[in-house]
């Protein structure tokens, strides 16, 4: 009943409120009609309720199954024991009473564990990321980056002293080359190192899935700007656990440690607690102290918030992951394996009903990231939603414009540990007997002009098809 629930609830709340509000409060209306522009085209988010294990996930950020698996809830519970005596608030922030030894502590020892100079804790990834990016630009430094960087990039861009922003074509180093060159030869201060570029990438895409060419980039900027004024933020929120070396990221991998000034690792996706890291010499840490104003103006995290970190750190640190990264990498070769074998997938893609960028290629590839993207025509995004949550019992979130280009709506697959081969296959047969529906649905041999699962939802709302 879930499916049946969730998605009863979701097309309710898609119903324009505005026009039953006209003897309300203006503000209150107000507030329902910019909303209602969001109904219009049924893309109001809504706060869903969790599911059961009836429910197949295929969402989640638990990629490890340390959640799942309470694995680190229990690792936490005897650090609190053995800490008996802990207090819990740190009662300021980390100018005042805030600056604890344990937080000292565990930052020490996340920051030997990725090979960076110090690590400074937040109270989440996104507060991480967007703290460090406002607090390190200074007037007359120009901001560079990946055209699909996350929104707290974004974020951090907007509440930081830098006016100059330039986007870069996604995981284009030619791209980035341009963009670095004309740079260097229109700004004289770019050029002389007085100031400086910083350029915003991330490990792994959170929609797309891909890998950024780090290395390349890398290269690129060091030639053009050899000073040394050109560096790096990277976000590897969705590479933590997964990638590298006992799950260390992206730039551990490719042994860049001391080539990216800034580093973000988030602790509440694969290691199944709370917060982010940021990874960063000395100069940066003043800097987050003078110029964070999140952190200035607010309390340090938690003793018990440290603890869940330190322990979820703890499990890639003694190498008791390594071997779910690994069966991670099982699970999404088994999908592409499985989906590249289906009799109705080549006709799919080229009928454009589906796409599947990271499947280009995916032999030659020594290692997959978790997240896949399927991408499809506009509006059908929702319809294969629908299906894969009411027909498969399986749940995988659309998305589309404005959370991904126009033009590249798309379900989200995130793959865990814990999925199952079976599982895997019975998504396989999901998407594509959607996409035969659809096949049929467009060549005019299907009386039905919505897929069933579409016009179930239909039927909910008492719309009909």
């Amino acid at each position: 009943m879930y499916a049946e629930t969730v998605l009863k609830e979701w097309m309710e709340a898609q119903v324009p409120r505005a026009p039953q509000m006209k003897d309300g409060p203006a503000f209150f209306r107000n507030l329902e009609q910019s909303l209602d522009v969001h109904r219009a085209t049924h893309s109001l988010l809504l706060a869903k309720p969790r599911w059961d294990d009836s429910i197949v996930d295929l969402t989640t950020s638990d990629a490890l199954s340390l959640n799942r698996d309470g694995i680190v809830r229990d690792a936490l519970l005897k650090e609190l024991q053995a800490h008996g005596d802990f207090i819990l608030s740190a009662s300021g922030s980390r100018v005042q009473y805030g600056n604890y030894e344990y937080l000292i502590q565990t930052e020490k020892e996340i920051a030997e564990f990725h090979g960076a100079e110090t690590a400074y804790i937040a109270h989440s990834g996104f507060m991480a990321n967007a703290s460090a990016v406002a607090a390190i630009g200074t007037p007359g430094d120009v901001f560079v980056y990946d055209e699909l960087v996350h929104t707290s990039s974004h974020d951090g861009m907007k509440l930081s002293q830098v006016a100059e922003q330039i986007k870069f074509k996604h995981n284009d180093v030619e791209s980035l080359r341009d963009v670095l060159t004309n740079l260097r030869d229109t700004n004289p201060k770019l050029k002389a190192g007085t100031k400086n570029i910083i350029i915003l990438v991330e490990s792994i895409y959170s929609m797309d899935g891909d890998v950024c060419p780090l290395k390349e980039c890398v290269a690129v900027a060091k030639e053009i700007f050899p000073l040394g004024n050109a560096q790096f933020v990277i976000d590897e929120a969705h590479s933590t656990g997964l990638i590298g070396p006992q799950g260390r990221g992206l730039v551990n991998m490719l042994g860049l440690e001391k080539e990216i000034a800034v580093r973000i690792h988030m602790c509440s996706k694969a290691l199944a607690s709370t917060g982010g890291v940021i990874l960063c010499n000395k100069h940066i840490r003043n800097a987050l102290i003078q110029n964070a104003r999140f952190f200035v103006y607010s309390g340090s995290p938690s003793f018990a918030m440290v603890a869940s970190m330190r322990v979820g750190y703890q499990q890639l640190m003694s190498g008791a992951t390594m071997e779910r990264q690994e069966q991670v990498q099982k699970v999404v070769k088994h999908f592409y394996k499985t989906m590249q074998e289906h009799p109705v997938y080549e006709e799919a893609v080229e009928e454009g009903i589906i796409s599947i960028p990271p499947m280009e290629d995916w032999e030659s590839r020594k290692w997959h990231t978790h997240i896949v993207p399927i991408r499809t025509r506009n509006h059908y995004e929702k319809y294969l939603f629908y299906h894969v949550l009411l027909i498969a019992k399986m749940n995988a979130y659309a998305w589309s414009f404005p959370i991904v280009p126009k033009g590249q709506s798309r379900l989200r697959i995130v793959f865990h540990n814990h999925n199952t081969f079976k599982q895997v296959e019975d998504l396989v047969n999901a998407i594509c007997d959607w996409a035969q529906e659809m096949l049929d649905i467009e060549s005019g041999t299907s009386d039905n002009t919505l897929p069933e699962a579409t016009r179930q939802v239909y039927a909910l709302q008492g719309v009909t098809s």
